[in-house]
């Protein structure tokens, strides 16, 4: 279901993700009827779509997918769905909404800004974490890392149940709608089929 025949090469992926070439509008589009035409009830779709929506503000970058993935199937919402909805997470959104959460986390008492010298580099910041995190390089997670991450986790979790509750509410009717609507388009098509069929 809405797969390519040609797979595209990795620099035509990267590129169509930085700027789709169907548009934004359309890409929005094609998101929402890839979520609606899973299987599934219209709460597992938009729960699902919302926990993956959620979890991109939070700053476990890396792990958006399976942290999501893990909270739908607590919530009993769709896994695929909740995979889709870390999209909401991409290259254009992340420098907001790291820049978001950290400032909500200093605002919430988390972490002290006067620790850090100079302007976050969020990019080099997780990449180095990373590679720190793989050598349990532990004086560069604790000195460097953490007065980061920290406000970062602790605004990300308001912000996340916001931004769960935004999705979810706002998408369920639509899919509902969506799913009557196809339903019923559906069944004028098979009776029409059958009319046809009658001599």
């Amino acid at each position: 279901m809405f797969k390519r025949r040609r797979k595209l090469p990795i620099s035509a992926r990267i590129r169509e993700c930085l700027w789709p070439r169907a548009g934004w509008r359309r890409s929005t589009r094609y998101i929402f009827h890839r979520v609606a035409r899973l299987p599934g009830t219209p709460y597992s779709l938009a729960a699902g779509f919302a926990c993956g929506a959620a979890i991109s503000f939070t700053p476990f970058v890396g792990l958006h997918i399976v942290l999501s993935a893990t909270i739908a199937l607590i919530i009993r919402a769709n896994i695929l769905s909740s995979a889709i909805g870390t999209a909401v997470g991409n290259p254009w959104t992340f420098p907001f909404i790291w820049i978001w959460i950290y400032e909500v986390g200093l605002w919430m008492g988390a972490g002290n800004p006067r620790n850090l010298t100079k302007p976050i580099d969020f990019i080099s910041l997780f990449g180095t974490t990373l590679e720190a995190f793989l050598r349990f390089d532990m004086v560069y997670l604790l000195q460097a890392a953490w007065p980061v991450w920290w406000p970062m986790f602790v605004g990300g979790i308001p912000t996340g149940i916001l931004v769960w509750l935004a999705f979810y509410f706002s998408l369920k009717p639509v899919l509902y709608s969506y799913r009557i609507n196809r339903s019923r388009r559906l069944s004028r098509k098979r009776l029409h089929k059958k009319q046809d069929a009658k001599p």
